[in-house]
């Protein structure tokens, strides 16, 4: 089989499509034949890509998704069925990185990131289980980070504990899924997205800046190791895939 045929009509969801790692893997997965739900909170951002996406001759649909909320999820889910008839893959991207230190204190923060790196995840494997239990087939990849391999002090422990959740909840995952459901855990280090961009508190804003500017690599990286492991034949699961630029240390 073909690398193009291999991902060629697949349905996939992603989760966080509208900018950054999301958008980079809906570009490429368009152009490898996929047939795309793109979804995120920024609707306007959504359609643009998805008119990029037709224009060059792919199929993709925008649904406008707030990850924190099941029952949001639960509709992206049935867009899915209802536009493309079945649920082939779902990216868990939706993320955020508000970085501090711990004595800052920032609870709002800590609430959110839980609410949307984990509960988001949580509510997209609710969302698509069933139908991929049903097809006997099917592929989650959570998008983790390299914060979940290792606690990115002084200011990353609560952005690392929602990580080393995913690392968690995917290997579960992994163990408990029905015959046919495929799981991956994708771990990058710093790669050029909006995740960067989360800080409110000024020295870790200025230094989170400071180290992607060092180091980032581009988001179209992670969405061709994305597509390696949705492309392998389907008794092959890819399990964990970590990648960093070369020069990055942590």
């Amino acid at each position: 089989m073909s690398e193009l045929n291999a991902i060629q009509n697949k349905v996939v969801i992603i989760t966080g499509a509208s900018s950054g790692l999301g958008e980079a893997t809906a570009r490429h997965l368009a152009a490898r034949g996929a047939r795309l739900v793109l979804a995120a909170r920024r609707t306007e951002r959504l359609q643009a890509l998805v008119a990029d996406i037709e224009r060059a001759g792919g199929q993709a649909i925008a649904v406008a998704t707030d990850v924190t909320d099941a029952a949001q999820v639960q509709a992206l889910a049935q867009q899915a069925l209802a536009r493309f008839g079945r649920i082939d893959v779902l990216i868990n991207n939706a993320g955020i990185m508000p970085l501090a230190p711990l004595a800052k204190l920032k609870v709002d923060e800590w609430s959110r990131m839980i609410d949307v790196n984990i509960k988001g995840v949580l509510h997209g494997v609710a969302a698509v289980l069933p139908t991929m239990t049903e097809q006997k087939s099917g592929h989650i990849i959570n998008m983790a980070s390299v914060a979940g391999l290792k606690v990115f002090t002084p200011i990353g422990s609560v952005y690392s504990a929602t990580k080393f959740a995913v690392r968690a909840l995917s290997e579960g995952l992994r163990a408990e899924a029905p015959q046919g459901v495929r799981t991956t855990i994708v771990s990058p280090g710093a790669v050029e997205s909006e995740l960067q961009l989360g800080s409110t508190d000024p020295d870790a804003a200025a230094g989170v800046k400071a180290f992607y500017q060092a180091n980032q690599i581009p988001a179209d990286s992670v969405a061709r190791a994305i597509a390696y492991a949705i492309e392998q034949p389907a008794e092959v699961d890819v399990n964990e895939i970590v990648l960093r630029p070369t020069v990055q240390d942590f």
